[in-house]
C-alpha cells in the first residue's frame, strides 16, 4: 500500500473515530439536553451539529468541481435555533457524516495533490482534508465536553476513566 493510500485509510479511520465519540456522547443525553445552552453566547449541541452539517454539506458536496463554500450555504443560520427535535438533529448529524465519507470514498491516492477551492482559496485535497480533520474533532470535543457537563456523574467516559489508567495498562499490556 502506498503512503498516500495509507493516508486516505488513516483519515477515514480518524473521521469515523471522532464521529463515534460524538455518537457515544450524544447517546448519553436526554433529548432536551441537545437544546440546552449554558449562556446566551454559547451554542447548544444541536446548534453545533447544525453548523457541522452545514459545513460538511458545503465542503464535501461536489468538492472536486465546485468551491467548498457553496452559494446555497447559510452559515449564519447554522447558529440559530432551527431544529426542535432529537430526530431532526440526528438526521443532520448522520447526513453530514455520510456526505463526508462518500466524498472520501471517491478519492484515490493519485488525486491528493489535485487543487480544489475553499472560499476561493486553493488547497490540495490533502490540505482540504487536513483542514476538516482539525475542524470536526474540535466540534466533537465541544459536544463531548458539554455532554459531560449536562450529565454530570452519570457520564460514562469515552476514554480511560479517571483513576483507571493502571487497570487499562494491565489489560492492554499485562502490566501495572
Amino acid at each position: 500500500m502506498s503512503t498516500d493510500a495509507r493516508y486516505l485509510a488513516s483519515v477515514k479511520q480518524q473521521f469515523l473515530y471522532y464521529k463515534s465519540l460524538g455518537d457515544k456522547a450524544i447517546a448519553q443525553l436526554e433529548p432536551f439536553m441537545l437544546f440546552t445552552k449554558p449562556n446566551t453566547e454559547s451554542n447548544s449541541i444541536a446548534i453545533i451539529i447544525q453548523h457541522m452539517h452545514g459545513n460538511m454539506m458545503s465542503r464535501w458536496t461536489d468538492f472536486l468541481t465546485t468551491d467548498g463554500e457553496k452559494e446555497w450555504r447559510q452559515r449564519d443560520a447554522e447558529f440559530e435555533v432551527v431544529l426542535a427535535e432529537k430526530a431532526a438533529v440526528m438526521e443532520k448529524w448522520e447526513e453530514g457524516w455520510e456526505c463526508l465519507m462518500n466524498a472520501l470514498n471517491k478519492l484515490n491516492d493519485a488525486m491528493l495533490d489535485n487543487i480544489i477551492l475553499i472560499r476561493n482559496e486553493p488547497h490540495t485535497i490533502t490540505q482540504a482534508i487536513n483542514r476538516q480533520l482539525a475542524h470536526y474533532p474540535y466540534h466533537v470535543g465541544q459536544i463531548v465536553f458539554y455532554a459531560k457537563q449536562l450529565t454530570g456523574e452519570k457520564f460514562t467516559s469515552l476514554s480511560i476513566a479517571r483513576n483507571k489508567s493502571q487497570e487499562f495498562n494491565k489489560e492492554k499490556f499485562g502490566r501495572k
